[in-house]
């Protein structure tokens, strides 16, 4: 529980109200935790956090006898699913769940619905967008960061591509990567995207952006791009066609319902993502890049004198 200590700490310093939607934030994170980590868990763990998913209330009073028979499995593969869910035993889940239900907001996922005041439909969309952030954060580690830099840092040109939301977040990472002096392109169509991808060089970049991976056109783009040997920095849903043909994928799995809704909070994870990149390859490249965002600055300056 190290991080409801540091909350506490936090807390001497900020408003409680600031502090205690980080703990419920947290708290909601852990169930999103367990629900992304299905994949990779083994058939006998997998049973263990389908159930608790299912029974979140009768997993806080369970014992750990009752928890292994519910999923027919051990006693220490339950243990073993709780330090694969960040968990340090079996208690822990218990005292983590029994936070998270304490409030409804930390658990379900809240969509926008007509019935909802004004107020609590700005209220859901905020907490989408910190929990979009958080989910972002959680997962950075582990992410290609590194590779990504030293990729963009030796790169031809580099061109971002997104439609709709992600069309945005595209053209506003141009606007930002080619003051670092790398030409820059946005495409904000699938025919440019592919034509673009066409006729890519060995070292030109491209960045697809999409929030469910499903445009056919985009994993088309990346396999094309791909085969003239340039790189494919794919910034999707894991499971999706344009993740597999990428040749560096960024996963991004957030919970968002684009039914009816232009996606939001995977635009900011996007734009979050794409900022700490262009940050990270203004330090990789030294000198050279503050010199160039200076100078650009200084451009804008000059006109509005």
């Amino acid at each position: 529980m190290a991080i409801c200590e540091s909350l506490l700490q936090f807390e001497r310093k900020t408003p409680v109200i600031v502090v205690f939607s980080l703990i419920l934030l947290y708290f909601y994170y852990m169930l999103t935790q367990i629900t992304q980590l299905l994949p990779s868990l083994s058939p006998s763990e997998r049973r263990v956090a389908e159930w608790v998913l299912q029974h979140p209330k009768e997993a806080v009073g369970a014992t750990l006898a009752s928890v292994s028979r519910e999923c027919k499995t051990s006693e220490p593969t339950v243990l073993r699913f709780c330090r694969r869910a960040g968990i340090s035993g079996f208690r822990e889940l218990g005292i983590r769940l029994t936070e998270a239900l304490s409030n409804p907001v930390s658990y379900v996922h809240r969509d926008v619905s007509p019935s909802d005041s004004s107020s609590d439909a700005v209220l859901k969309v905020m907490d989408a967008s910190i929990q979009s952030l958080i989910d972002m954060r959680a997962n950075l580690s582990s992410m290609p960061i590194d590779r990504s830099v030293a990729v963009m840092s030796k790169a031809r040109q580099i061109a971002f591509g997104g439609l709709g939301a992600s069309g945005h977040v595209a053209r506003d990472a141009c606007h930002k990567f080619f003051r670092l002096g790398i030409p820059c392109s946005h495409l904000g169509d699938t025919p440019m995207i592919l034509q673009f991808a066409a006729i890519v060089e060995p070292n030109d970049v491209l960045v697809l952006l999409s929030h469910t991976g499903r445009w056919p056109e985009f994993a088309t783009a990346a396999r094309l791009a791909t085969v003239r040997g340039a790189t494919v920095i794919a910034i999707t849903h894991p499971d999706s066609e344009l993740a597999k043909a990428a040749s560096i994928l960024f996963p991004c799995q957030l919970i968002e319902d684009t039914s009816v809704y232009t996606p939001m909070s995977s635009r900011l994870a996007q734009l979050a993502l794409l900022d700490g990149l262009h940050v990270a390859l203004a330090l990789a490249s030294g000198d050279d890049a503050a010199e160039r965002l200076r100078i650009s600055k200084d451009a804008l300056h000059s006109a509005a004198v």
